[in-house]
């Protein structure tokens, strides 16, 4: 891989835990220790179950949410050392588009002001010339020329994720972070808004952190795809190469579910039982092994927690992975 644009290192984001009376508890570990890379121009995802701390990472790595530990490091600058006043100079490189295409844009903007916005902050195109821009981003999204004087409810919330994501390539990124973009939306807009983000990356060149529960979706836009279970990441491989043959058996249960055009019942679906652990509440061991149903698990599961290593053409995190 070439040099990093955004390298990650054994990030943590710990919570204050509480307990019965008022009492403080265990801290809660809702990302404990993630390391990952992401290349100029690369698109990596990141899957796993609701709370398994995807969109905190995500906001982690953008310095959105306090980080308790660790190093981020994007275009070589250490951005958790950096001062308020430096880090917003870096804003323009880094956006984010939200789950919610809703609670993201300010009901009281136009389409032309939400996208508009940026580039007023950051000083980023001459005013005479910000009309010209909102218009060429919103034909770039899909959207037609009628569109930039409406307000958010008059759209569908296809459109009001096309004018999201208008708005974060407003200021020219080198990076984005899509937290379960299209999650949010309805079946039938999901592909389309899916192609768009895809269509996007490669005429721009653009390195995204694409966070989703399905691997479907991310299949149709990541080269590249990192498994998180229980705050840590269990499986890391090209994407192709994840649904051909996933090593984890938490990425097999997920690779099962994938939807697929035949309706019929397709044999190999893995229903997991019970339910992740919590995290202020990490076994010792391996943290999927109440759930795990590989045949080999044995004490050393219960006892010694799984660190990634290389297993065939990716990383995986157990002990039992070949």
């Amino acid at each position: 891989m070439s040099e990093s644009l955004l390298a990650v290192r054994d990030l943590a984001v710990h919570y204050p835990g509480h307990g019965p009376f008022g009492r403080r508890g265990a801290p809660v570990r809702a990302v404990d220790g993630v390391s990952f890379d992401v290349a100029p121009g690369e698109a990596l995802g990141l899957v796993g179950e609701s709370g398994s701390g995807k969109s905190t990472l995500g906001r982690a790595v953008l310095r959105l949410q306090p980080v308790t530990s660790g190093e981020v490091r994007f275009e070589g600058r250490d951005l958790l050392a950096l001062r308020r006043g430096e880090l917003q100079g870096l804003r323009r490189r880094m956006q984010m588009i939200f789950q919610d295409p809703g609670g993201a844009l300010d009901p009281r903007m136009t389409a032309e002001e939400a996208v508009a916005e940026g580039m007023l902050v950051h000083r980023h195109v001459p005013a005479a010339e910000i009309p010209a821009r909102v218009a060429a981003l919103l034909a770039e999204v899909g959207l037609d020329g009628g569109s930039a004087g409406r307000r958010p409810h008059e759209f569908s919330g296809g459109q009001r994720q096309r004018i999201g994501i208008a708005r974060a390539l407003a200021v020219d990124p080198a990076f984005l972070v899509c937290d379960e973009p299209v999650s949010a939306l309805d079946v039938s807009v999901r592909a389309q808004v899916v192609n768009v983000l895809g269509a996007l990356r490669r005429s721009r060149g653009l390195a995204m952190l694409f966070i989703a529960h399905d691997l479907g979706v991310v299949r149709q836009v990541t080269s590249r795809t990192a498994v998180m279970y229980a705050g840590r990441i269990v499986e890391v491989a090209g994407t192709e190469d994840l649904l051909a043959a996933p090593r984890h058996p938490y990425t097999q249960a997920l690779r099962s579910a994938v939807p697929v055009a035949d309706p019929a019942p397709r044999p190999g679906r893995i229903v997991l039982a019970g339910e992740p652990p919590s995290a202020s509440a990490l076994p010792s061991g391996c943290p999927f092994l109440p759930r795990c149903f590989h045949p080999g698990r044995d004490a050393r599961c219960a006892a010694e927690r799984p660190e990634l290593r290389a297993v065939g053409p990716g990383l995986a995190a157990c002990h039992h992975a070949t």
